[in-house]
């Protein structure tokens, strides 16, 4: 999981690096709002950041407010760091779109904890949207199979999209993920089932009831 660090403080933004970095995080460090959110609306942009409410530039509820209006990133979780701990800043910083609050100086434990609670966020929007993707697929499958389906007229194959030739079960089983089942229809049963019991000598009456 990558995450940004925006801190113009250079001390307290190595100390942020490094104890991130120990807990498995790739880190990108930045010194002020304007680089945080450049770094934010990249390619490849961190889905969490960690940003000094007071930075040189753009202080950190104004990066929150543009990457909020930002629809291709306004799902990133954005955490501020700051030293003011009134009720009335907590308002506000959370109003600007931060998710999260940390006042300065931070307890380590519940940095952890609260950047903890970031990444499962994360990590279950990603999950979401590979969800989303994974039905459009399957939806544009079943458009498929609504539009001209080729059938050999013989043997009843169908055409696939390599111009292969394969059974309808096995087509409609590997796009639609459905098993097929078998059984017999009631026009083939008069026509072919109950004839070929009649050959052997089975009385047909009998067997209405399995019809």
């Amino acid at each position: 999981m990558k995450i940004l660090v925006a801190e113009d403080d250079a001390m307290v933004s190595y100390l942020l690096k490094a104890t991130l970095s120990k807990w498995g995080y790739e880190v990108v460090a930045v010194h002020d709002g304007e680089a945080a959110l450049r770094a934010l609306q990249g390619p490849n942009a961190p889905g969490i950041a960690l940003l000094d409410w007071m930075m040189p530039g753009l202080d950190g509820t104004e990066v929150c407010r543009r990457i909020r209006c930002d629809k291709a990133r306004a799902a990133t979780y954005l955490i501020l760091l700051t030293s003011r701990e009134s009720k009335a800043d907590i308002i506000v910083g959370l109003q600007s779109g931060a998710n999260d609050y940390i006042i300065k100086p931070f307890d380590h434990g519940e940095l952890q904890a609260r950047v903890g609670v970031g990444r499962t966020v994360v990590e279950l929007q990603q999950a979401l949207v590979a969800r989303v993707r994974e039905l459009e697929d399957a939806t544009a499958h079943v458009k498929q199979l609504r539009g001209l389906l080729p059938v050999c007229m013989y043997c009843k194959k169908v055409r696939d999209d390599q111009n292969y030739w394969e059974k309808v079960e096995a087509y409609i089983s590997k796009h639609l993920d459905t098993t097929i089942s078998h059984g017999i229809c009631p026009d083939c049963w008069a026509s072919e089932i109950v004839p070929q019991m009649s050959r052997f000598g089975i009385n047909t009456d009998s067997l209405k009831e399995l019809e």
